[in-house]
C-alpha cells in the first residue's frame, strides 16, 4: 500500500500519516488538488484529502465502488446527474452507492476526506473511460472488478 508515512510505524500494523508534512499534488483536473492518505494499488481502495479551489468541477463520473465524503471546509454539490442540487456543506457527510453517476461542483471551494472503494470512472467527450489520471479504466482497475466478480 502507498501512503506517506511518519516514522512512526508499529510492526507494519499501524501506519501514522502526516498530512501537515505532505505536499498538495495537482491533478487534471483545474482546482482540484489531493493529498493521497492511503492507496492499495490490487484493491483500488484509497483514502484522500481533496482540496478544490472555488468554481471547481470534478467532471462526469460514476463511482465503481462505494464512495464517502466528510466535508470538512465549504461545500460540495451535484452539478448533473439524478441528485442534481444536492449540496453537502462543512461538517456533513454524504455517500454514494456503487454505480452512482454525476459531476461534482464546489462553488465557494472544499476540503473534503474522501474514501473510495476503486478509483471513479470519467467519461471523456470522445467516449473513453479512464481514471482520474488519465489512464484507461479497464487497463488500470480492471483487475478490481475481477476480483469482486470472485467474491460475490
Amino acid at each position: 500500500m502507498d501512503a506517506v508515512t511518519g516514522s512512526q510505524t508499529a510492526d507494519q500494523h499501524s501506519h501514522l500519516v502526516q498530512p501537515q508534512t505532505m505536499d498538495w499534488q495537482r491533478t487534471r483536473f483545474p482546482g482540484c488538488e489531493a493529498k493521497t492518505l492511503l492507496f492499495d494499488r490490487s484493491t483500488g481502495l484509497m483514502t484522500a484529502l481533496m482540496r478544490f479551489a472555488p468554481g471547481a468541477v470534478l467532471p462526469d463520473h460514476e463511482h465503481v465502488g462505494i464512495e464517502q465524503s466528510y466535508v470538512i471546509e465549504g461545500g460540495l454539490v451535484d452539478k448533473e446527474g439524478p441528485a442534481k442540487g444536492i449540496a453537502c456543506k462543512a461538517g456533513e457527510f454524504i455517500w454514494r452507492e456503487a454505480g452512482s453517476r454525476h459531476a461534482a461542483w464546489c462553488p465557494e471551494g472544499a476540503l473534503i476526506l474522501a474514501i473510495f472503494q476503486v478509483p471513479n470512472k470519467f467519461f471523456e467527450a470522445d467516449g473513453r473511460v479512464v481514471d482520474a489520471s488519465g489512464q484507461d479504466w479497464d487497463e488500470a482497475w480492471g483487475h478490481t472488478a475481477a476480483q469482486r466478480a470472485r467474491r460475490a
